[in-house]
Parts: structure tokens; C-alpha cells; sequence
């Protein structure tokens, strides 16, 4: 969990038609406070952004692929797959036309193919569960996996060996990981990016049973309340520890960040392919939230180098003045302590490393203590691995290190955008 390498939060408009009616069933009281009358105007004023916000529709051809720089949404349905060991190339082209075709029909809020009508005597196209919902900002993004070009058992099931990109190799294990095999890798990962959850979730639904029988789905996961802005018009989010997360993220609007996030020809001459794409990492952190609630406040503030309410460093200003590492208290201690999770996790502390994070929180029920099973569903954009592993690896001293542990994931090389009448990952195969 990188802070200074990413995440934010909830925009102003960022109250969907679900959460405002529960906003109105658990804080009636306090909005009749304010009178009726200025009730009843902020919330219209509430729901037209909401609309304008659940309207909204993202393009699905392009350079790159949607949903990296793309202003990130509130809800997230992310799914990893695995094709059998008997896939053909043709199989797992034809996969990829398929998804194709759904994904550009359902990011613009269309059904796909006749929707919820046609024949009787055959399963309709669409699930239908979001026939009546706009586009909703949903963006889908594909990436491959390093078991696609060689797989420990299957080897070079698709003749593509040739083409793994040198920098495309399961991750380092890192101090602390407690991976769970089940929910980590994938030959393939979906990221689909909604605000609104059930758009997300029809979008991964229906990828999937497009995939029946040709890619079975390994895991997914669920998220909610983006902890990431990629955008100067977000403000900064909170994650379940109650910081604002990713105050210093790598913003679309930055100069800087296209150098940091896209791959550019001659990165690595075996995978020209991948130029105009990315490297997606994606990490499942849970937080032990029962033993963070009893830490004090302050311990808390030392622990992640920043104060609970502003966000801003401990070494004084505001959310975005830059910390001052080099402070030092009146005990002759560093104000922003040696291994907070802000120094460590800084890019002037990891020769510039920087990431682009599109993260999420996540509540997966209860443990079978009773424990919340709760956390941040981490996901990191960069134009290298490398940038992921320098500043994960430098986080190994991390105070944090004693509320979160690492029990997912997997790393994925992003292919370029896709032009009209092409397919996901086409120059793969070029």
C-alpha cells in the first residue's frame, strides 16, 4: 500500500441514485436539521450530478486502453481467468474478438448483440441486468499474463514465447507476502470500472459467460470507494484506515505521466507489440482493522507520516505540501519518522519511482473469528514492473507492515488500444 505512489477519493459528485437514497434513509434527521426547504435543494442539486455522472461515457477505442488515465470511477469488478491447457491460438483469438465486441457495446451502455430479446428457444445475449442503466463512466480493461507466453505446465501452448516481454515475470516474493495461490495470477485479468456497482458487476458477468468453456474465471474481486484520483479534478479518498490515500498520485493531467505509465517502442525490442500499453499490478491487502481501532491517534499519524483529519505531513502545511523529511524534532527524532509509511514509500526515496494506483477498499464479510475481512484492493499501473518492485520492496521496514498483510497477486502486461475493427491484444499477434 503505497501512498505516495498513489490513491484519493470521493469526488463532490460521487453520491450514485443508490447512495443517495440511503444517504436519505440513515441521515433524514440530520438533513431536516438544515430545514426542508435547503434539503430539498441540495438534494436535487445532488442527484443532477449524479446523473450527469451515471451518463457519462468513456470511448472504447483509442491509443490506449480506457480505464488507466480515465478519471477512476467509485465501484470496481476486477476478475482474472485461465485458459485450459488444450486452447488453440485460434480459441484464445477468438476469445479475445468476442470480449471485444461485448465490451464495446456494454462501455457505451448498449446490450450486447439483441439484448434481452430475440429467440425463445435459446439463452438471450445480454444477462439484461443492466437494460435499463446508463453507461454509468463504465471503462474495461484487458491485460495478459506472464503464464500466457509460458506456462510452467502447458509451455508455449500459443506459439508466443518469442513475444513475452522480458519485464513480463511473476513478481518477487516480498517480505510479509501470505499470498493465497487461489486468488493470486491469471492468464488473463478484466478490470471493469463503474460508478455504478451493478453496471461493474454485469460487465464481469457477461465477460464470463462469453469466456464458458474457454476461460474459466480463477477469482475476482469486488471494490468500492476508489482510493485512488487520476485526475486534478478528484479529490484525495480514505481507505479503511481512515487516511486520505495517494495524496502525491501521478495525476493524467501531470506532464510526467504518460513517461511513467506507457510503454514506448524500444522499451524491450522482443515486444514492440506492447508499445502505447502498460503493466498492471494488482495486490489484495487486508487491513487488520480490530487492532488498527485500538491504536492511538497519534501512533496512528506516526505510523503513516501524515495527520488523520487534513492529510497533510507531519512535518507541517496542508494535503499537498510536500513532506520535509529532513525536519527534526525537539527529541531529535525525525518529525516524519525513518520507516512512516510516507518516507518509504516517497519517490525521492526510491530514485523517482513513480506509480499510477487505481485502488479500491473492499469488505469480503467476516473471517471465521469474526473478523472483518476487509481491506485495499491495490492496483498500480507502469510503464516498468520495476517501479512496482523498488518501491514495494522498500516498503519492507514499512510501520504499517504490523496492520496489513498481502494475501493476493498478479501482474499483467496491458496491450494497446484497439482501433475501430480490430480486437483486444491484436498487435500481439501482428
Amino acid at each position: 500500500m503505497s501512498d505516495e505512489s498513489a490513491e484519493p477519493a470521493a469526488d463532490p459528485a460521487g453520491i450514485s441514485r443508490r447512495g443517495l437514497l440511503g444517504l436519505l434513509g440513515t441521515g433524514a434527521a440530520g438533513l431536516a436539521v438544515g430545514g426542508a426547504a435547503g434539503a430539498g435543494i441540495a438534494i436535487a442539486a445532488g442527484a443532477g450530478r449524479s446523473e450527469a455522472r451515471s451518463a457519462a461515457t468513456y470511448p472504447f477505442h483509442g491509443a490506449q486502453q480506457a480505464g488507466i488515465l480515465t478519471p477512476v470511477q467509485d465501484r470496481l469488478h476486477f476478475a482474472a481467468y485461465d485458459l485450459p491447457a488444450n486452447a488453440t491460438r485460434d480459441d484464445f483469438v477468438g476469445l479475445l474478438r468476442d470480449w471485444t465486441a461485448a465490451a464495446a457495446e456494454m462501455t457505451q451502455g448498449r446490450p450486447i448483440g439483441e439484448g434481452a430479446i430475440g429467440d425463445l428457444d435459446r439463452p438471450p445475449d445480454d444477462t439484461g441486468e443492466a437494460l435499463d442503466l446508463p453507461a454509468s463512466g463504465l471503462t474495461i480493461t484487458v491485460g495478459l499474463g506472464p503464464s500466457l507466453f509460458d506456462h510452467p505446465e502447458h509451455g508455449d501452448r500459443f506459439g508466443i514465447r518469442a513475444r513475452q516481454p522480458a519485464l513480463l515475470r511473476p513478481l518477487p516474493r516480498f517480505a510479509g507476502d501470505a499470498l493465497d495461490q487461489a486468488r493470486s495470477g491469471g492468464d488473463l485479468c478484466v478490470q471493469a470500472c463503474a460508478d455504478d456497482p451493478q453496471v461493474a458487476v454485469h460487465a464481469i458477468r457477461n465477460l464470463s459467460r462469453i469466456a464458458f468453456g474457454r476461460a474459466p474465471l480463477r477469482w475476482s474481486q469486488l471494490g468500492f470507494g476508489r482510493t485512488s484520483s487520476t485526475s486534478t479534478s478528484q479529490v484525495t479518498a480514505r481507505n479503511l484506515l481512515g487516511f486520505k490515500d495517494g495524496t502525491a498520485n501521478l495525476k493524467s493531467e501531470d506532464p510526467g505521466t504518460g513517461a511513467a505509465v506507457w510503454v514506448e517502442a524500444g522499451d524491450d525490442p522482443a515486444a514492440d507489440w506492447l508499445a502505447g500499453g502498460s503493466y498492471l499490478v494488482a495486490r489484495r491487502i487486508r487491513m487488520l482493522v480490530e487492532s488498527w481501532d485500538r491504536a492511538q491517534l497519534g501512533e496512528q499519524e506516526t505510523i503513516i507520516g501524515r495527520d488523520k483529519g487534513e492529510g497533510a505531513p507531519l512535518s507541517g502545511g496542508t494535503e499537498f505540501t510536500a513532506p520535509d523529511f529532513s525536519e527534526i524534532a525537539a527529541n531529535g527524532q525525525p518529525v516524519i519518522a525513518a520507516d512512516a509509511h510516507v518516507r518509504l514509500a516517497h519517490p525521492d526515496h526510491n530514485g523517482g519511482a513513480a506509480l499510477l494506483r487505481r485502488g479500491y477498499n473492499y469488505v469480503d464479510g467476516n473471517d471465521a473469528l469474526g473478523r472483518l475481512d476487509a481491506g485495499l484492493f491495490f492496483i498500480a499501473f507502469q510503464r516498468s514492473p520495476e517501479q512496482f518492485i523498488t518501491v514495494q520492496r522498500a516498503l519492507a521496514s514499512d510501520l504499517l507492515n504490523e496492520y496489513i498483510k498481502h494475501v493476493g497477486s498478479g501482474i499483467w502486461a496491458v496491450p494497446p488500444g484497439i482501433a475501430e475493427g480490430g480486437y483486444l491484444g491484436e498487435t500481439l499477434f501482428a
